[in-house]
């Protein structure tokens, strides 16, 4: 007989409640949020480099670890006695938040011409926003940040129009040389890529917070 789908999940959620626990690993127990997002973002990347480079069994391995992470922030958030809330409460809300955003999928609704139109509309109607550009985590890396930040402006039509393709075109290779020569000119002229590339990001998303304010609640 097959094992249902998930139930090793069960498994991993104990060995975690022992580690937590009285007479369970120390250095486990010591653990809070805070001290465990470093291991969040290695393990973040360390998936992502085994979807680039690594074996299947690599990528296995490594989405172990960063379901792990998942695991061990719900422990801790168990022992919260004011705010506590667990590993039951952290699925619960995605699967309803999955099923939600999915009503051409679970209700029946014939599916959206524009899926992705579709999808941030019913998100703002969970997250009511100032801005367009709320929520975009700070910690992303420079370059992750501007690709999301002008992904977000684009489809609310408060982008500048990208500047006409090269006449070779624009793939993975082209785009990958032209800022590897950005970093090279930064970097022989003593300029932090990283910080340029934030300080240009925080510009435009001041620029265009500043449109949507004259714009009024109703741009649209």
């Amino acid at each position: 007989m097959s094992t249902r789908p998930g139930s090793k999940l069960l498994d991993l959620v104990a060995v975690m409640d022992r580690l937590r626990s009285p007479g369970g690993c120390p250095w486990d127990a010591r653990q809070t949020h805070a001290s465990l997002l470093r291991y969040l973002v290695e393990e973040s990347y360390e998936v992502v480099d085994a979807v680039e480079n690594g074996t299947r069994e690599e990528l296995r391995d490594e989405l172990g670890d960063l379901l792990l992470q998942v695991v061990f922030h719900a422990r801790v958030a168990a022992e919260d006695p004011a705010e506590g809330f667990d590993v039951d409460d952290v699925a619960e809300a995605i699967v309803a938040k999955l099923v939600r955003r999915h009503p051409h999928v679970f209700d029946g609704e014939v599916a959206a011409e524009d899926l992705q139109a579709r999808w941030d509309a019913i998100k703002a109607t969970e997250k009511p926003r100032e801005s367009v550009l709320d929520g975009i985590p700070l910690q992303l890396p420079a370059l992750a940040r501007a690709d999301k930040v002008l992904g977000r402006l684009q489809r609310a039509g408060l982008a500048e129009p990208a500047g006409a393709p090269a006449q070779d075109g624009v793939d993975e290779e082209a785009v990958g040389e032209r800022l590897l020569e950005l970093v090279r000119v930064a970097h022989a002229a003593g300029v932090d890529p990283e910080a340029a590339l934030r300080t240009a990001t925080r510009r435009l998303e001041l620029a265009a917070r500043q449109r949507e304010s004259a714009a009024g609640p109703d741009r649209g």
